[in-house]
Formats: C-alpha cells, structure tokens, sequence
C-alpha cells in the first residue's frame, strides 16, 4: 500500500520519489531496410504514406514533384513548414502518396506524416516540431448532413406560403 502524507516535506519527497520511477520516454530512431523513416499523415478525409530518406531535398508527391501537385504558393509552404521549422532544407528526399480529400486536406496530410518521419528519422527533432504544433492531428472534419436540413446546420429558406 502506499505511504500515508502527513506534512508538505512528506509530499514533495514523494513526488521526487514518482519522478524517478517515471522516467521519461526516451525515442529510438526506426528505419525500415532501405534506411527510410516511414509515416502515415491525416487531415480532414486526406491521408498521406510518407517516407523520408537522406538526400538533396526532393519532394515527390504522386510521382510528381511538389510544385505541380500543389500548384498553390499555400499548399506549397505548408508542405515545407516542418522541414524548415527543423532547419534541415536540402538535407532529406521525400516521397509521398496522397489520396482522398481535396487539395487543402492532403497538403495538410503530407505535413503531418513528413513531420512524423522526421521525428522517426531524428527523434530529438521532436521538441522542435512539437513546439511548432506539427505532430498534432487536427482532427476537424466535416460535419455531416442532417435530414429536414439543407446543409449541417443550414434551414431551408421560411416561406409563409
């Protein structure tokens, strides 16, 4: 059974003592025969396969490069946000594939696995990217329609006739 606490010194020895039980989690890096990182990214109904090698930075997506799939100046930089936010520009070739969703969701989607593959690739590059709030699944999607409803939450338009 536990020990009982009776003052503050009693309770702030016992928070030392779970501390040094509950280390924290120390991150390993995984890679698969080829020496890639492997991530699986998802944003709205997007989901994106990502590996990430060392290379000169190529960005492959679909079998395309980046800036024809993501025509957008937008989607284009939030491809590269983490790579930048890591400082590791020209240093690691990506190659992802994408589908479902639109263009917004999947641009999202390959941020979110390239994010994770670095931190697989280099795990004491998670701080950084933790910090930057992209290892975080933004788990908004769309909500769907109800019945006697135009839309989610739209009416149809009153009439008095």
């Amino acid at each position: 059974m536990a020990e009982t606490i009776n003052s503050l010194e009693d309770l702030g020895s016992a928070s030392v003592a779970v501390a040094a039980a509950n280390p924290a989690p120390v991150y390993v890096q995984k890679l698969d025969a080829q020496g890639r990182a492997y991530a699986t990214g998802k944003r709205k109904n997007a989901i994106a396969r990502v590996w990430l090698k060392p290379g000169n930075g190529k960005i492959t997506v679909n079998g395309k490069d980046f800036n024809a799939f993501f025509a957008r100046p937008v989607l284009q930089m939030i491809l590269q946000q983490p790579i930048i936010a890591a400082a590791r520009k020209d240093q690691y070739d990506v190659v992802a594939t994408v589908s479902g969703g639109g263009l917004s969701g999947q641009a999202g989607a390959v941020r979110h696995g390239i994010s994770k593959a670095l931190t697989e690739f280099e795990p004491e590059l998670r701080a950084v990217l933790k910090k930057g709030g992209f290892l975080t699944r933004d788990s908004r999607v769309v909500e769907r329609k109800k019945y006697g409803r135009a839309k989610a939450r739209r009416s149809f338009q009153f009439s008095k006739r």
